[in-house]
């Protein structure tokens, strides 16, 4: 007799599930502590928790005993920076995931189409000449989505023949456009005086931070996730019939033109807001989808609060590391998620590699 393969993942049993998304959810809570605490400065919880409390209920349930520089500091700074890493992570894996889908290949990513090289440029111009400096703190934000618009339009654009746009064709066109728009953004870097400080503030944002948070960034970017994972809540049964191919979709009532077009609307407004408040933060969108669906399973009603859990936790915890291993200096988040996402990126290489007899 054969003995049969027990394999524990992907979680079948919607008790198993339900378990994974609580763990989830206590990682990202404990997560989220941390990041408020650890730092150039370290705060004991018990501050942590008075500050927070007090200025959420807007009352002093907690005697005021610390000085007023920590509640800044805890407040002001790292707690709209832990609360956008999280929105940020999230969302980027949300985008993943519809890219996966449209191209209905696992190694895709939320920058597949441009995206991300197109908001650098806009947001490297605003940088470099100031053109919308009237906009104050939100004219990077404005021209780093503006550059993503317009990078998906002309995506689209090169990408349509006769009418109709494929997934092969978006993405060879993605790649078009990001080559152009990465040429756009070193010419700008360039031209610009070598060690000024708009040229340092350039390359760091390009290699993602999320430096300047803000709870006013916060608001932006938390409404346009929850807008986009709203919808996609809605979608997932047709995400499942769309992943079995355009045709059998078809054949079940899916109109997969007006699919697709809502799949890359939503993907290009929140990668472009996404990149517009932290830069560019590559791997987030192909790594964690992928690793939450051999987990949970490819159903997206499953998927996608799942995947947002995972996502969003792993940034907030790349956003300490990005805060502690060269304290009191700091690296770009960017750089901590390609640590681990280049890894694994050649590891799913190489799988694929295996699997087709390679």
């Amino acid at each position: 007799m054969e003995k049969q393969k027990l394999s524990l993942f992907p979680l079948h049993k919607e008790s198993h599930y339900i378990t994974f998304c609580i763990i989830m959810a206590v990682v990202l809570f404990v997560a989220m502590i941390f990041a408020i605490r650890l730092g150039s400065v370290q705060i004991e919880p018990d501050i942590i928790k008075g500050v927070l409390i007090n200025n959420l209920t807007g009352k002093e349930y907690y005697p005021v005993t610390w000085e007023e520089s920590m509640e800044s500091i805890i407040w002001n700074i790292r707690a709209p920076r832990v609360f956008t890493a999280f929105i940020v992570g999230a969302g980027l894996t949300l985008c993943g995931i519809l890219m996966q889908v449209l191209t209905k290949n696992s190694l895709a990513d939320p920058y597949v189409l441009g995206i991300s090289h197109g908001a650098s440029a806009g947001a490297v111009s605003v940088i470099m000449y100031g053109y919308l400096s009237f906009l104050g703190g939100y004219g990077v934000m404005t021209g780093a989505f503006l550059g993503a618009v317009i990078s998906i339009v002309l995506s689209m654009k090169i990408a349509s023949v006769r009418k109709k746009i494929t997934a092969t064709q978006l993405v060879l066109a993605g790649i078009a456009v990001s080559a152009m728009f990465s040429a756009i953004t070193n010419l700008m870097i360039y031209h610009t005086k070598t060690g000024s400080d708009k040229v340092k503030t350039a390359s760091y944002w390009m290699m993602g931070s999320l430096t300047g948070s803000s709870w006013e960034k916060l608001k932006y970017v938390t409404i346009a996730f929850l807008v986009c994972f709203g919808f996609i809540m809605l979608l997932t049964r047709q995400l499942d019939v769309l992943m079995l191919g355009d045709d059998v979709a078809s054949t079940v009532g899916v109109n997969t033109d007006k699919l697709k077009l809502m799949i890359i609307l939503l993907a290009t407004m929140l990668t472009g807001v996404i990149v517009s408040v932290s830069g560019p933060i590559g791997f987030v969108g192909l790594t964690f989808p992928h690793i939450t669906r051999s987990i949970v399973g490819t159903k997206h009603m499953r998927l996608v609060p799942a995947s947002v859990l995972v996502g969003g936790a792993f940034l907030v915890v790349a956003d300490i590391l990005s805060r502690v291993i060269v304290a009191p200096e700091e690296l770009p988040i960017g750089v901590v998620s390609a640590f681990f996402g280049a890894p694994f990126f050649l590891y799913l290489i190489r799988k694929g590699n295996k699997k087709a007899g390679g």
